[in-house]
């Protein structure tokens, strides 16, 4: 009889044993080894975003190498029928490749001879708006080239001028179906002598890439190293984006260096300015927008994604706002205005270190009543 028992507390004991075992393995494999589903499911979202930026470097490299005659051509083969494009002033939204060659493309192509993609951040992304059911691919960098012929009615230099860009597209089908194309126009301006604003609170420099020279991302980025840059981007979003529930025009450091490194760099477009470290970009740029616009609204983004360490957004427009006096040095109205704007980022380990801006200021003047390009062609005597 005793001999029964132990032998029946044995095979208990041998039981239990292997359910802690089957346990422990279980959350082994929850914890630190992804289930196959998990990595199937990962393995096909990074295809599906190498396949994207294989599209869109295709599409780059045929058009960039492409003479005057073909540009229409090539755009036509690489986009959907119903291609939407979006840019900035004067351009706005063009259906249609043809339609984006001829009044885009073509004009600046021929007032930028020998123009060259000079690239600097290359990713792509699952657009966090839409729950990822998008996929969408940036570039951003300069258009270079000798500036020989008037473009926009800026007087030609005759010598190298740089384009800053930021270029978003949305794949889908093996088509880019949709695409938004930010440039700094005024920087362009400033480049030719004709800065058209009061003098402005950042740096007027070229602006160069990321510091670590790591931001064209061909290769395919862990899922979870892009996951932490959109959390962070989104978390540094909702602080800012709290301060303007109740227009709180006074932002405290303490609250940018929870996302922000302190050493940040901020590259504001032309009119703004550059600025670097966390005291001087709130003196700079931070506190004359905060203190001099009210009735701050945040339209949302329409792209919003990440790679790596990098993300980007843009919208249609971001913001809308009240100037009340200051804002780039200019008088303020009761005219409520949009500003659409990019924002490209860099994260380095739990911070954000860089980001690069574009603001389609002169949309946003223009609305106020102030036609830059048109007064630059009054001056200039061209109709």
């Amino acid at each position: 009889m005793i001999a029964r028992t132990v032998i029946a507390a044995n095979l208990t004991a041998l039981t239990i044993v292997a359910a802690l075992k089957s346990i422990a393995f279980e959350v082994k494999s929850n914890t630190i080894a992804p289930r196959p589903y998990a990595n199937r499911h990962a393995q096909m979202s990074t295809d599906s975003l190498q396949a994207a930026k294989k599209i869109v470097r295709t599409f780059h490299q045929a058009f960039d190498s492409a003479g005057d005659e073909d540009l229409a051509r090539v755009l036509v083969a690489h986009t959907s029928d119903d291609y939407l494009w979006r840019g900035m002033h004067p351009f706005y939204e063009q259906s249609g490749a043809k339609a984006v060659a001829e009044v885009f493309w073509l004009p600046l192509r021929r007032s930028l001879s020998s123009m060259q993609r000079r690239e600097d951040v290359f990713m792509a992304g699952r657009n966090d708006v839409d729950g990822g059911k998008t996929i969408w691919v940036a570039s951003m960098g300069h258009m270079m080239g000798l500036f020989d012929h008037d473009w926009l009615g800026i007087p030609a230099t005759h010598k190298m001028a740089f384009l800053r860009y930021a270029e978003f597209h949305r794949v889908d089908n093996g088509k880019i179906v949709e695409s938004a194309f930010f440039c700094d126009v005024i920087s362009v301006m400033q480049q030719a002598g004709h800065y058209p604003l009061p003098p402005q609170t950042g740096a007027a420099c070229l602006h160069p890439g990321p510091r670590t020279h790591d931001g064209i991302l061909l290769d395919p980025q862990r899922p979870e190293e892009g996951e932490q840059t959109m959390a962070l981007v989104n978390r540094m979003i909702a602080d800012l984006s709290a301060l303007n529930v109740g227009d709180d025009h006074n932002c405290p450091p303490e609250l940018l260096a929870k996302t922000w490194h302190n050493d940040m760099i901020w590259y504001g477009p032309a009119g703004i300015g550059a600025t670097f470290t966390i005291p001087r970009y709130q003196e700079q740029h931070q506190y004359p927008f905060r203190r001099h616009i009210k009735d701050k609204q945040f339209n949302g983004h329409i792209a919003r994604f990440a790679e790596g360490n990098y993300a980007g957004f843009f919208g249609w427009a971001n913001l809308t706002n009240t100037p009340t006096g200051g804002f780039l040095g200019l008088p303020g109205n009761e005219v409520r205005a949009d500003m659409r704007v990019v924002d490209i980022y860099r994260r380095e380990g739990d911070k954000l270190a860089e980001n690069w801006v574009f603001i389609d200021l002169l949309h946003y003047l223009k609305m106020q009543g102030l036609d830059v390009l048109g007064r630059l062609k009054e001056l200039r005597r061209i109709e």
